[in-house]
């Protein structure tokens, strides 16, 4: 069906931006967080030039034709039995999400240091569970539904690409060390948030509006899911952040699981 809809559609072709970089991969502090929270060399951003107009009405196709194109196909991998190994079958689907993204602040995150998760000097509060012995409100607040702070960050704002890359930082990887205060999950997400994330400022208003449109992405080949991960996994995440205007998608993802591995 896939097929046959996007038959009269005009394709998408990529080429690899070796030089463009990111300042969260490179700064020594972010790193040594990322190691902390068990992401470093399992996170990674990689950006690529596109030929065709961007419209968020065929974001699917643009996904497709990203995930067969030779020079993207080069640059990715897939975990098979805890190995990873390049993507050797072609993709025959996928599928998108449009995830929300026009915030431009940080302001999004300010009723949590008012609603009891944190003391008043940033720390985390920590907090009982059955199955966590070391558990705390700040995750709670993140995973659990059911629990009073669930929503002290409104339901629509808890679907911003913004916060999401919040709760990604804040739950890490698999050996996960987890801060004590809120400080360095805030300070790294508005740096990684700035390094993805493309604006622009009315030049009669002044104001200041996101251009990016992010598409939470994963793939299939004939065999079922392959990317980002075959088994579907929260913090195992594929994104991709496309500037419209500089025709540049980046896709930012993170692998979890034991170990380095770098893209």
């Amino acid at each position: 069906m896939a097929e046959e809809r996007f038959a009269f559609e005009q394709s998408f072709s990529f080429k690899a931006l070796p030089t463009r970089k990111f300042f969260f991969l490179q700064d020594t502090e972010v790193s040594a967080l990322l190691m902390k929270w068990s992401m470093q060399g399992r996170i990674s951003a990689q950006s690529f030039s596109f030929d065709q107009n961007f419209h968020s009405y065929n974001c699917e196709r643009f996904a497709l034709d990203f995930f067969r194109d030779p020079d993207v196909v080069s640059c990715l991998k897939k975990m098979e039995a805890g190995v990873w190994v390049p993507l050797d079958k072609p993709v025959v689907s996928v599928h998108v999400e449009v995830i929300p993204c026009t915030e431009v602040s940080m302001e999004l995150f300010d009723p949590i240091f008012s609603c009891g998760v944190l003391r008043p000097t940033g720390h985390v509060v920590k907090c009982f569970h059955d199955v966590y012995p070391d558990y705390d409100e700040l995750r709670q607040m993140l995973q659990e539904e059911d629990t009073e702070h669930y929503y002290v960050v409104g339901r629509e704002q808890r679907g911003e690409f913004l916060f999401r890359l919040f709760k990604h930082l804040c739950l890490g990887g698999e050996l996960c060390q987890y801060e004590d205060t809120i400080h360095p999950y805030i300070n790294t997400t508005k740096q990684v948030y700035k390094d993805l994330i493309s604006v622009q400022k009315d030049p009669d208003t002044k104001r200041i509006s996101v251009v990016s449109t992010v598409l939470k992405v994963s793939t299939y080949d004939e065999s079922g899911r392959c990317f980002p991960g075959i088994q579907e996994e929260e913090q195992t995440f594929a994104y991709l952040i496309v500037d419209p205007y500089r025709r540049h998608v980046t896709l930012f993802c993170h692998f979890y699981g034991v170990g380095n591995f770098t893209l």
